[in-house]
């Protein structure tokens, strides 16, 4: 297969018969980007599990420090209280049965992340079929079927990330943007809030 010159450039920087560390892995990412446009950086893991055994199911989620670099756009379906909690929590779109009918009727997704309290997802229910194939369905192990509906937003707003195998087990997800700059993990820590603190 024939490559342009830049992948070519950018190839002779990677020797594959090493194992890079960490830092010297995201130090190689950012030489190696080259496209006009900033590029997300993603993380690939094959765990040599087999997900066809419900023991060996990895699933999770994670709030990243420096977030994903996107504008996360969250739908809050909720009821009393937890509305006006979901708006000063930065929800864009808060509702309860008239959203529902809205992504039912109008097939209506113009979000990223969906959240709800357990008290609602009987409406969100219904929903299956329209949100699973999209992998918006909310999941109380990703925590976004919670009580806490504005500690669910603020993550999702701050950079919360979903993994979980796919069907050949390995996991594929994005961990930042390239114009971050290198960032290691490793030598520093970070507040519950995503703010920087040298180790």
């Amino acid at each position: 297969m024939k490559h342009g010159k830049k992948y070519v450039d950018a190839a002779k920087l990677v020797d594959k018969t090493k194992l890079y560390e960490t830092n010297e892995a995201l130090d190689t990412v950012i030489k190696t980007a080259t496209a006009k446009f900033d590029e997300t950086v993603e993380l690939h893991v094959k765990l040599g599990v087999d997900s066809r055994h419900a023991d060996q199911q990895v699933r999770g989620a994670v709030v990243l420090p420096n977030g994903t670099g996107k504008n996360v756009r969250v739908l809050a379906i909720c009821k009393g209280p937890n509305e006006e909690l979901a708006k000063e929590a930065g929800a864009d779109y808060v509702g309860a049965e008239d959203m529902t009918q809205k992504i039912q009727q109008e097939n209506w997704m113009d979000f990223d992340v969906l959240v709800t309290t357990p008290d609602c997802m009987g409406l969100v229910g219904r929903l299956g079929r329209l949100l699973g194939p999209r992998g918006l369905m909310p999941n109380p192990k990703a925590g976004t079927v919670t009580p806490d509906i504005a500690r669910a937003i603020k993550e999702a707003k701050a950079g919360k990330i979903e993994y979980r195998l796919d069907k050949t087990n390995i996991i594929h997800c994005p961990i930042g943007k390239v114009s971050f700059g290198t960032v290691y993990p490793l030598s520093r820590r970070y507040f519950d809030n995503g703010t920087e603190r040298k180790s």
